[in-house]
Formats: structure tokens, sequence, C-alpha cells
């Protein structure tokens, strides 16, 4: 698989997560079969296009944290801001880190038939 086919399967099993669900990075990387490529998962989002239709906002860490963006930016707050939008509610930590809770949140199908069909509120694997 390249480069491009790679990031198209990011973008269309990202477009499956259901409004108002989180799941992470490794999550989004095992469903289209790359378990172990959680980090071209978080490539993929930051090469996309501010325009584009993908919900880049529902993907978080394994943790439910959501990743910082490097000192100085405000993307991380964008991203809670955007899930918050959505109903979901982000929690910030003492050290203004954001999180999310995967037991109230969490969108992890076992297969990409099964997120086809709707299954996945199983916040138990991620």
């Amino acid at each position: 698989m390249d480069l491009a086919e790679f990031y198209e399967q990011v973008y269309d099993t990202i477009r499956l997560i259901p409004y108002g669900k989180v799941t992470s990075y490794g999550h989004i990387a095992a469903l289209i079969g790359m378990p172990r490529h959680s980090r071209h998962v978080g490539g993929a989002l930051k090469m996309l296009d501010p325009e584009s239709d993908v919900p880049w906002q529902r993907v978080v860490s394994s943790t439910g944290a959501i990743s910082s963006r490097g000192p100085g930016t405000t993307g991380a707050r964008r991203q809670a801001e955007a899930l918050e939008a959505e109903g979901l509610t982000v929690e910030e930590t003492r050290a203004g880190q954001f999180r999310v809770n995967f037991r109230t949140y969490g969108w992890f199908p076992a297969t990409l038939a099964d997120a086809t069909r709707g299954d996945g509120d199983d916040e138990t694997t991620n």
C-alpha cells in the first residue's frame, strides 16, 4: 500500500466514527490492517486539508487525551472545542491537557465491517 492509499483508508475510516464519539489513532490503524502504524494515522491527519469533510477531531490518543500540537499552538484547544460542539464532555487536567472519557464516548468496532453496520460503542478495545 502506498502512502496515498494509506491516507485515503485512514480518512475513509475516520468518516465512519459517529457524531459524538471518539476513537484512538491506534484503533484506526488496526481497523485498516496496519496495527503498528498509529503514528502514521497522526501523520495523515496532519496532512489533512483544512476544508476536508473528515471529522479529524474524533481521533484522540489511546488514553483519551487530546494530543498536544507543540508549545504555543492552539490545536488541542480547537479539537476540544470541536468535540464539545458535538456534545462531548472534555475534561481539562491540572496540567492543561484535555481528555475524553472512552467509557462514555468511545467507538471501538472490532472490524471495518462492524463499523459500517454501526457496531462499535464498546470501549474495551483501544
